[in-house]
């Protein structure tokens, strides 16, 4: 498969209850008629600590190709006939990163495609997204500090870093459709198999020296706020598990 270079990391609020009812809307009707256009579903997510909150990442080739496919499946029969049962289920569905791949990182590698999905195992692992805000400007030089220091680091303590992101600065080509604008972040997925192992991955991490002393200190000094930390479980149909 081609690489694809712009990502959605999508994040809906839902109204209380629904969340299992938009995951099985989403599986039955709606990834094929995006992935026929060639988006890529790469990631469908539970959050563990909010019940009511369903997290998806959607790829693209690149910009232009984004705004032609949004326009064709917004436009097309799928949307059409199950959207307003979609969006029934939903409080908001705007917190969504515009994000490009940091150099030299392929994102989402160890997904199977598509055609192979009945090949995976059932639902597993533990997917934890950081979501780091920046001050603008100062992407390249964290994302640099970051690739060459804390992800060996991270590789050396037994994670799994599936996709290292940063802030795309280009417009909206699809308004009707809004992204978070006017924000600079850093975002890393990593993937363990289970909590026990994620805990045990912190532990080693923690036990770094260098990791203690001046990685993660460094790291967090060039943060805004505390980084956002989403621990995800993935769906039924979700490429990206462990």
């Amino acid at each position: 498969m081609n690489p694809h270079a712009i990502f959605e990391l999508r994040r809906y609020r839902l109204l209380p209850g629904r969340r299992e009812a938009l995951i099985r809307l989403f599986d039955s009707e709606f990834i094929e008629p995006q992935e026929t256009l060639g988006m890529r579903i790469a990631g469908e997510f539970h959050d563990l600590d909010d019940p009511d909150c369903f997290v998806w990442v959607r790829s693209f080739e690149d910009m232009d190709a984004r705004t032609e496919a949004l326009a064709s499946f917004y436009g097309g029969p799928a949307w059409k006939e199950h959207g307003a049962a979609a969006n029934a289920t939903m409080l908001n569905s705007d917190n969504v990163l515009l994000l490009k791949p940091v150099a030299g990182v392929l994102p989402f590698a160890h997904n199977l495609p598509r055609d192979k999905e009945a090949e995976r195992a059932g639902a597993q692992g533990l997917v934890v997204v950081n979501i780091c805000s920046l001050a603008p400007g100062s992407e390249e030089d964290f994302s640099g500090f970051f690739r060459d220091n804390a992800l060996p680091a991270m590789l050396g303590a037994g994670a799994r870093i599936d996709a290292l992101f940063m802030t795309e600065r280009r417009s909206n080509g699809f308004p009707r459709l809004p992204v978070r604008e006017g924000e600079t972040v850093f975002v890393w997925f990593e993937c363990h198999p289970d909590q026990d192992a994620a805990a045990a991955y912190q532990g080693r991490l923690r036990q770094n020296p260098i990791w203690t002393a001046e990685i993660y200190p460094r790291m967090d000094s060039q943060c805004w706020r505390r980084i956002d930390v989403a621990r995800l479980t993935p769906t039924s149909r979700s490429l990206c598990r462990w």
